[in-house]
């Protein structure tokens, strides 16, 4: 399996413009290739998928242990070539340490590395950077270099300065406008924010085939060695009837796991998608509601202009339909967001508060039987918001990696739940079987189900 992992020294020095650069050249070169991210990040698989036509997925650390990474990655690979990018800095992980790091990812599926450094205010001490990185760590996995935001003079003086670490180069990345991406809180603007995002990364891609060894890279991919891995299909039921969950995807939630989704197919659930700010209602026949993440704040104005669809789902869930809102998706069951009316569900207001309220992993325990589970039961999960709620929910307990921080948070019903952590289904199956479960009662116990939607 041809693997390649694309990393960087720290945040910010372009991993995610050179992985979508050599994912745009190879896709044109008409290989089948996949692509994996690091982390909980949702925006930068939207990229892979949306804009460059490629399937991708997560490799999450601290939700899946190695040898589910390992099946993982051999499962959803490309036929051709796959390419995974890393998080934050290569060796950044939980609270100052190197656990759920890219680096633990990358040394656990033993994938060849190439370091990303950004060209940007550096000369002689390119060597001793590299060095120090391929050194701190015995395994590694580093044997190779990218320069970001270099030019060609600039990139034969930094090649000839990381030789001396023992390490090749295999090219760079200009900084040029005609494909820059812009950024936010949560990293990238979505790929339906950015007016031209095809031609950026169409440029991208050429531009990788003119100053990138893309040879040289599809050469070092191929020298990953096998990938033995347990074999588990991590199918969680045999094949069952079929229900309707409906899940909101638009511009203003569009925050979603591949792999909980396909999981939630597995387990016999038809994905209806529907369109809060434009549908006026849900789709008919629904037995479950899924409102993920994503931005509802940017689009507070039409969402809360939808007043038919604010009702629909305000009477759906006071009818006990099962549902799941993360995030934003609980952003938007509140009685308002900003001031402007949302779906009444959460009798409080939803307001902005100007800085960064939570962001790491956590893991949640119920303090009471609910839809996804049974009190005293767990699940990780990952918080990053700067929105607050006026009563952010009490049914649940949050324990934050690496740290002895402990909070009550999120709603948990018999057939809500509700709250600003994102949710990993992937990572414990035994959740989305219950959450199937509790949909199939719903549809069985609610025969008119179909003219009440």
């Amino acid at each position: 399996m041809r693997r390649l992992f694309i990393t960087g020294v720290r945040s910010g020095s372009g991993k995610t413009t050179l992985s979508c650069a050599i994912l745009a050249a190879l896709k044109a070169r008409s290989l089948n290739i996949a692509a994996f991210k690091c982390g909980p990040d949702y925006i930068d698989p939207m990229f892979h998928r949306s804009a460059i036509g490629v399937s991708s997925y997560n490799l999450d650390p601290f939700f899946m242990d190695v040898p589910r990474l390992r099946a993982h990655l051999a499962r959803h690979g490309g036929k051709d070539f796959s390419l995974i990018e890393g998080a934050m800095g290569y060796y950044d992980g939980i609270a100052f340490s190197e656990e759920a790091s890219a680096y633990t990812v990358a040394a656990g599926t033993e994938t060849p590395v190439v370091l990303v450094l950004d060209a940007h205010g550096i000369g002689n001490s390119a060597c001793a950077l590299v060095e120090g990185f391929i050194n701190h760590r015995p395994d590694s996995m580093i044997q190779g270099v990218i320069f970001n935001n270099a030019n060609e003079g600039l990139y034969q003086g930094l090649r000839s300065v990381v030789e001396k670490a023992g390490i090749p180069s295999y090219g760079f990345l200009p900084c040029r406008r005609e494909y820059g991406i812009e950024s936010r809180h949560l990293g990238l603007m979505t790929t339906a924010e950015i007016p031209g995002l095809s031609e950026k990364l169409s440029l991208l891609g050429q531009q990788a085939e003119q100053t990138l060894d893309l040879d040289g890279l599809f050469a070092l991919s191929g020298t990953a060695p096998d990938l033995p891995w347990e074999g588990v299909r991590e199918n969680a039921a045999a094949k069952v009837p079929s229900i309707k969950l409906g899940v909101a995807r638009d511009e203003a939630f569009c925050f979603h796991y591949a792999e909980t989704f396909e999981l939630l197919e597995e387990l016999g659930c038809e994905l209806v998608f529907f369109s809060p700010i434009r549908d006026k209602q849900l789709p008919p026949g629904l037995a479950g509601l899924y409102l993920a993440g994503g931005y509802p704040e940017v689009y507070s104005e039409k969402l809360s202009e939808n007043r038919a669809m604010r009702e629909a789902i305000r009477q759906a869930i006071a009818a006990g339909i099962p549902t799941i809102a993360e995030c934003g998706g609980f952003l938007y069951l509140h009685e308002t967001l900003d001031g402007l009316p949302m779906a009444g569900v959460i009798a409080a207001p939803a307001f902005r508060t100007g800085k960064l309220q939570r962001f790491g992993y956590l893991t949640l325990k119920a303090q009471k039987d609910n839809v996804l589970c049974k009190r005293g039961d767990a699940i990780k999960a990952h918080e990053f918001h700067y929105w607050e709620s006026g009563a952010a929910g009490e049914d649940w307990i949050a324990a934050k990696a690496g740290r002895t921080l402990e909070y009550p948070c999120a709603y948990g019903t018999k057939n809500l739940y509700a709250g600003f952590p994102h949710l990993y289904l992937y990572g414990n199956p035994g959740f989305a079987c219950n959450f199937t479960q509790r949909m199939r009662d719903f549809a069985g116990s609610v025969p008119e189900l179909r003219s009440f939607l």
